[in-house]
């Protein structure tokens, strides 16, 4: 709810603040509001049922879009930084049919839920389809909120067990000279499943599902030959896995199974480009009912804002 009054040139708009966490809205120091101010040159107050934005209309109208974007996460209780007021003025207005899902994981640290449209889309398309593909850039999110989904899963009983798949490519140095056996020389590259894991249930809780083969981490390899059935299965990294590999695993998908495929296609460590089974799939399986490709973009980068103008340079020099 807002009102809006004009004198000439310059507009002030009131918005309700009703029901939202107006700490968490301000910021620490009151830096969000400060991060608002610096966006658009307006003048913010926060008051007790309300913000009060006011200067000239055309920024005046543009900060209060992203106001009213972080009136809602405030409302969600959820935790909000600068960076997150940067990212709503580059996201815009919310697309319609994007909702705020979110995951509450028993005995998890947090309540997930997506920090931006994209993260919303995505978890929604992994709610409804038996497959789906996130690719994009890295600190989009794009293996925890997977990892999220599984968990969520299995919570609710809608999975038996979870297996979570890399596949082991050497980006320019030899397994060889790594010191122990096999399990020891690929478990560096799994290591991100292991965190994401360890962020969202209870260490203690890992440790058992991990143990009776409830959560299976394991190099893409070690899927061959295998059938998933009752199980949400995650392939992390998919731009390293071959045009084969990615075959074998698709096809690996049993009843009441799920899959979600993740990749970075800038960050494609195989020999030759075009082996990569993820710009395989990219061309062959839109179209097909029950699978989703969801594109990620630099405004989806969760991480430090320097990852995100990291990302967007990156991107430019390509295009170049």
């Amino acid at each position: 709810m807002s009102d809006g009054t004009v004198s000439g040139e310059s507009t002030t708009i009131r918005l309700s603040t009703e029901g939202a966490d107006l700490l968490s809205l301000a910021g620490a120091g009151d830096t969000n509001l400060a991060e608002l101010q610096k966006l658009f040159p307006v003048r913010v107050t926060l008051r007790a049922d309300a913000m009060v934005i006011s200067g000239a209309t055309e920024q005046v109208e543009k900060a209060a879009a992203v106001a009213a974007r972080m009136i809602d996460q405030a409302k969600l209780r959820q935790t909000m930084d600068p960076d997150d007021v940067l990212r709503f003025s580059m996201e815009g207005p919310v697309r319609e049919g994007v909702a705020p899902g979110r995951f509450v994981l028993p005995g998890a640290r947090k309540v997930i839920q997506p920090k931006t449209q994209g993260q919303g889309e995505y978890m929604q398309q992994m709610l409804d389809n038996e497959i789906v593909i996130g690719i994009g850039p890295a600190g989009t999110g794009k293996t925890y909120l997977a990892v999220a989904a599984a968990v969520d899963a299995l919570a609710r009983k809608r999975v038996k067990r979870i297996v979570l798949a890399r596949p082991a490519v050497e980006a320019g140095e030899s397994l060889g000279f790594l010191p122990g056996d096999m399990q020891a020389k690929v478990d560096p590259y799994l290591r991100p499943l292991y965190d994401a894991l360890d962020d969202l249930m209870p260490p203690e809780r890992v440790v058992r599902a991990l143990e009776t083969r409830v959560i299976e981490i394991a190099p893409l390899a070690y899927m061959r030959g295998r059938t998933l059935a009752d199980a949400f299965v995650i392939l992390d990294e998919a731009q390293n896995a071959t045009n084969a590999q990615m075959k074998m695993f698709l096809t690996r998908l049993g009843l009441n199974s799920r899959a979600v495929i993740t990749g970075d296609k800038t960050q494609i460590d195989l020999p030759r480009r075009e082996d990569s089974g993820l710009l395989q799939i990219e061309r062959i399986l839109p179209g097909i009912e029950g699978v989703a490709f969801h594109y990620f973009t630099e405004v989806d980068v969760v991480r430090h804002r320097l990852v995100r103008e990291i990302v967007k340079a990156y991107a430019a020099d390509a295009g170049a």
